[in-house]
């Protein structure tokens, strides 16, 4: 088994480096039209050529799992802003994606709590539509629509789950087919468990992103992790893609939903010897506070256990 440890968006070793510069609309409507634009211009290329810089450093240090930033675009779906940011960048994006293709860097994003489609307001599933749409747009201008993932939670559960998920369903048929195949959804630490999202995954025949944190923090009404595995597994097979997980470990016990600036290896070990008795390759992002050092530690640190070997600044073979 080969496992690829991969981090979040900002590479913390480089300086001055966000892929996420804001431009809040507070501040561009105080703008005349002209600097409107300019300021549009100027975050977004900061933004993509600090992804770039990012890219480089992940072939650099042999990283090969990365998540992009979803604020690369600043008002990119904003109702009284949307504008063309694909045009003007096009060479940016383009530089990106044949790169990432030219050293099979798998990448993602990960929309925020707010795209979801379990909501009763027409209002909100389409924005959840239309936020889903911006990830795939960018993923196209960069060329990677066919092989990157778009991943995010099923959502509220407004105190009636089965009602939620029912909704789930139904408001899931307003997503562009093409885009639902890039889409996984992850289990959560509150609300919809590992067995619950599993569930919807198998009806939908969409991956599911298992997150062992989460599974930890929300496991009381769960299935056993060997038999959960097996099936999640499989549901990659949809999309055809080795399966990816998530990891972290818990800040304190008594925040312990919330993530460490590190993992702790005691922590992840069951997870690791559940691993050991597959026969396949995965990839593991790595969700802590200290990103990039945080990915690299893991992998260095999980190769001391005997017989796991580091053939890679961020590969492991088990």
């Amino acid at each position: 088994m080969i496992i690829r440890f991969g981090y979040v968006s900002h590479a913390l070793s480089l300086w001055d480096c966000s892929p996420a510069k804001a431009l809040t609309f507070t501040r561009w409507k105080k703008l005349s039209e002209d600097e409107r634009s300019a300021q549009l211009h100027y975050v977004t290329e900061q933004n993509l050529k600090h992804t770039l810089r990012m890219i480089h450093y992940n072939i650099a240090h042999e990283i090969f799992l990365y998540r992009f930033s979803s604020s690369m675009v600043p008002l990119a779906t904003h109702p009284e802003v949307r504008w063309d940011y694909k045009t003007p960048f096009q060479h940016l994006f383009s530089e990106i994606g044949t790169l990432v293709k030219k050293h099979r860097i798998r990448t993602s994003f990960h929309p925020n709590q707010f795209t979801l489609f379990t909501s009763e307001k027409p209002q909100i599933t389409e924005n959840a539509v239309l936020d889903m749409s911006y990830h795939y747009d960018v993923l196209e201008a960069m060329g990677l629509s066919n092989e990157a993932i778009i991943n995010i939670h099923v959502g509220g559960a407004y105190g009636n789950k089965q009602a939620a998920i029912e909704r789930f369903h139904m408001n899931l048929t307003a997503l562009p087919l093409h885009i639902k195949r890039r889409m996984t959804l992850e289990n959560d630490d509150k609300t919809y468990t590992t067995t619950e999202t599993l569930a919807i995954c198998e009806k939908e025949n969409i991956p599911l992103m298992f997150d062992y944190h989460h599974y930890m923090a929300n496991n009381e009404s769960d299935e056993k992790l060997e038999n959960l595995l097996p099936r999640i597994f499989q549901t990659w097979e949809t999309i055809g893609l080795k399966p990816k997980i998530h990891v972290s470990s818990p800040k304190s016990e008594k925040e312990f939903r919330s993530h460490a600036d590190y993992v702790d290896l005691e922590f992840l070990l069951p997870l690791i010897n559940h691993l050991k008795k597959f026969d396949i390759d995965i990839d593991v992002m790595v969700e802590a506070k200290r990103k990039d050092f945080a990915a690299l530690k893991l992998c260095e640190d999980i190769s001391k256990i005997r017989g796991i070997k580091r053939i890679g600044e961020a590969t492991i073979e088990m």
